[in-house]
């Protein structure tokens, strides 16, 4: 499955762990993706870390998403240190800073958004907070990504209910997967925002690491120890191969055996 090359908001950006970057801040993300014609092509915005370097080397859907989105920051402090390592700056523009400040600065009432995924009750929790009037949401069955029925529905949705932002609550590798279905059926507009629990942040279903915990890097651990059993896979097989893999990649850019940056 292929789509077309969206350009990057900025003029330059890095490879890293396999991992394609543009380096933003959270306000320059917010900024780029606020700009973007809401009836340009439908293309995403992710927001990789170091499970995403794993993950990008067992599926190619995936991986072309990283590679052909809008704009790709980084989520991760373990990955921004990593990258310093190699002489390079990633910046740090996580989802659930990007998706706050996004909200706050940028969504009006009636902006047209969509959700992919979460529950009926953050979606009215949602508009309660925010007044939304133009906000829609389909709840695809579980394991829907497997399901190529499941999947054109869920694409139709999109395509049927045109939004500036369509917020798709998975977490990676599904939300990055379904967006890159829905850029290569071609039909839909707008931004698919690969956001994870984001939402489930700003409504405060959920809670964030303690800042602490935040600025060290260690909101990993903060999640593992609150959901082990869903979640240590995750950082502790899939997390762990993809640290390894920066370590990799610092060590061919230090000796000079590739090149980090290239042109947009």
């Amino acid at each position: 499955m292929t789509a077309v090359r969206s350009p990057s908001a900025q003029g330059r950006e890095v490879r890293f762990a396999g991992l394609r970057f543009t380096p933003m801040t959270t306000a320059e993300a917010t900024e780029a993706l606020a700009g973007r014609d809401p009836s340009a092509p439908f293309t995403a915005f992710v927001t990789p870390n170091v499970e995403h370097a794993f993950l990008r080397r067992r599926d190619p859907v995936f991986a072309a998403c990283g590679d052909t989105c809008f704009i790709s920051t980084n989520d991760s402090r373990v990955m921004r240190r990593a990258g310093r390592l190699a002489g390079l700056e990633l910046e740090f523009a996580p989802g659930a800073y990007v998706i706050r400040d996004l909200f706050e600065r940028f969504v009006a009432a009636d902006t047209p958004m969509t959700l992919i995924g979460g529950t009926p009750e953050l979606a009215q929790s949602l508009r309660d907070a925010y007044g939304l009037t133009a906000f829609n949401q389909h709840i695809p069955p579980m394991g829907f990504i497997h399901d190529p029925a499941a999947v054109a529905e869920a694409v139709r949705y999109v395509v049927e209910h045109p939004a500036r932002y369509v917020f798709v609550a998975m977490g990676p590798p599904q939300s990055e997967v379904f967006c890159q279905h829905v850029a290569a059926d071609g039909r839909a507009t707008g931004l698919g925002l690969c956001i994870g629990s984001s939402l489930l942040v700003l409504t405060g279903v959920s809670h964030p690491a303690p800042d602490w915990m935040e600025n060290s890097g260690l909101v990993w651990l903060y999640r593992l120890v609150r959901e082990p059993r869903r979640l240590w896979r995750r950082y502790l097989v899939r997390g762990l191969m993809g640290v390894g893999l920066c370590a990799r990649d610092i060590l061919a850019i230090r000796l000079g055996l590739r090149r980090a940056y290239v042109e947009a």
